[in-house]
């Protein structure tokens, strides 16, 4: 059965005649008799009892109109749904990122996302470099948030963030106290880096920092993430260097200090896969160009 004839025949029951049914439905009369006349043939029974001056619904029509309009309003539901859906309105947004991201731009970045599209599901999972890329090639999520980033020529990418790298030290080292830092002074301390793998990896962008002072840690030791590594720290295990962005947030036995020398700094990066041109993917990149023309490393 034709929805259009659901929907003539929505309009006849109605109107209780086929002039006024017609015009309802901007079409000449005689089409829209030939239309109702193969409905009932179609279903073997009479819709209408035309015996009388005004037409009526039979049994059989007063049953059809009430499941013809659950019908047609799940119909326009249906479209409703999928008009928002396929505008990035509503359904689902699946967001991986590195467990530092949580202590900078990201938060703002995703509550800004939801005022825009509160009706998206968003999916947010806590991922390295290396997983992310391996979830973004098998599309088992849209958006990967990366430190520094994904090198893929697959890839779209916006860098989000660049921000100074700054050290965590222990609250009870020696370390902590007014006198200025200097990176290459820290030759003898033990550094934690993190990941532990794959590699390269943040890690290996420590260790080219202290290079770039001339010296490499005497003693290193290995994290897997960067929870991990701030427990460590707080510990006394050793002194780490990380984000400026995770001293906002304040982590018992870990105090955070400014360094003189080289800091080349780290970067944040959003990517997705070339071919997702969802327009959940789309609108999310537009909310990370719109965050970066407004911080400083977007003019």
């Amino acid at each position: 059965m034709e929805f259009k004839r659901l929907k003539y025949f929505v309009a006849v029951a109605e109107e209780r005649h086929f002039g006024r049914a017609a015009a309802r439905l901007d079409m000449a009369q005689p089409p829209l008799s030939r239309q109702i006349s193969q409905l009932e043939k179609d279903l073997g029974v009479l819709l209408f009892d035309r015996s009388r001056s005004q037409i009526r619904l039979t049994q059989a029509g007063e049953v059809l109109l009430e499941r013809a309009r659950e019908i047609l309003d799940r119909l326009d539901a249906a479209y409703r749904e999928v008009r928002v859906i396929g505008s990035g309105g509503a359904g689902r947004l699946r967001i991986a990122f590195v467990g530092s991201a949580t202590h900078g731009p990201l938060p703002n970045l995703i509550k800004s996302y939801r005022s825009h599209f509160p009706d998206v599901d968003l999916s947010l999972s806590a991922m390295n470099n290396a997983e992310q890329k391996r979830a973004l090639i098998q599309r088992e999520i849209d958006i990967a948030v990366a430190r520094p980033s994904l090198d893929d020529e697959e890839f779209r990418s916006e860098l989000l963030d660049h921000e100074p790298l700054i050290l965590a030290i222990p609250d009870n080292s020696r370390l902590n106290n007014d006198r200025p830092l200097h990176l290459k002074d820290l030759k003898d301390e033990t550094f934690v880096l993190y990941p532990r793998r794959p590699r390269p990896s943040f890690a290996d962008h420590v260790l080219d920092t202290c290079r770039g002072e001339g010296f490499e840690p005497k003693d290193v030791v290995l994290a897997q993430d960067y929870q991990t590594a701030i427990s460590l720290v707080s510990v006394g295990v050793g002194l780490s260097l990380v984000p400026e962005s995770v001293s906002r947030s304040q982590r018992a036995g870990v105090c955070y200090r400014k360094y003189t020398g080289n800091n080349p700094g780290t970067s944040l990066t959003v990517h997705a896969r070339l071919d997702n041109r969802s327009p959940h993917v789309m609108n999310f990149f537009d909310i990370v160009k719109r965050y970066a023309r407004k911080s400083p490393v977007g003019r």
